[in-house]
């Protein structure tokens, strides 16, 4: 059994990781330990957790995951939307390009600045909501009262991939999601929906998301 550790952002993707990635990846003998990226240190030997506010706390972090010899790897799952501005390539980040290739040169600088083959960066487009996105039927369903979001899925008709909706302020996934449902709670809310649309409809239309899995996939079969 190879072992993975991920560092995540908060508690809604430690959930995810749990109760969504382990059961599949541990039928290819990969288990994946979700670990909540700290925010701060205390001399009394406590931490806060949860949220990148900086990267210096996300490369401390890594380093010390990465000091467990025993894992295969060590991975990320951090939202591309809202990174702090100190984060590898995010001063050069082309305007221009798609989505895809943004998020490619920032986790190529990333990879770069930690610079070990036992890591594998990985952003979430834009953020963990996306995945959502993928059914907007199954977030009206998991809520109390089963709100109509009729004009949330007509919104996400002029994207390709719900990965692909923007990181506007006002417009990424999250914020059309609480616009339309006022109730949804992220860490409540955001890996029942999950579950309840499963990996493969996700990894349908989530290209990005579906090449992490397919890059820890391999690292299960020895590719």
């Amino acid at each position: 059994m190879k072992r993975v550790h991920i560092l995540v952002e908060g508690q809604t993707e430690e959930t995810f990781v749990r109760d969504v990635l382990g059961p599949h990846f541990l039928s290819s003998e990969l288990a994946l330990q979700a670990i909540v990226v700290s925010t701060k240190r205390v001399k009394a030997g406590g931490k806060f957790k949860g949220g990148v506010t900086s990267y210096e706390q996300v490369r401390r972090e890594i380093r010390i995951l990465l000091r467990d010899g025993a894992v295969a790897a060590v991975t990320t799952m951090f939202d591309f939307y809202g990174l702090p501005e100190d984060f590898p390539g995010k001063s050069t980040l082309p305007r221009q390009g798609s989505c895809y290739e943004r998020v490619a040169y920032l986790e190529e600088a990333f990879r770069k600045d930690i610079d070990t083959q036992r890591f594998l960066p990985y952003l979430s487009l834009h953020e963990f909501e996306a995945l959502l996105l993928v059914s907007p039927e199954e977030i009206g369903s998991a809520l109390p009262g089963q709100p109509s979001l009729g004009s949330l899925a007509t919104e996400l008709r002029s994207f390709a991939s719900p990965e692909e909706v923007d990181d506007g302020p006002e417009t990424h996934p999250s914020a059309r999601i609480r616009r339309s449902i006022r109730s949804y709670q992220k860490s409540l809310h955001g890996p029942i929906v999950a579950a309840r649309i499963g990996l493969v409809a996700i990894r349908q239309r989530c290209p990005h998301f579906n090449e992490w899995l397919k890059s820890l996939e391999a690292l299960a079969s020895g590719v």
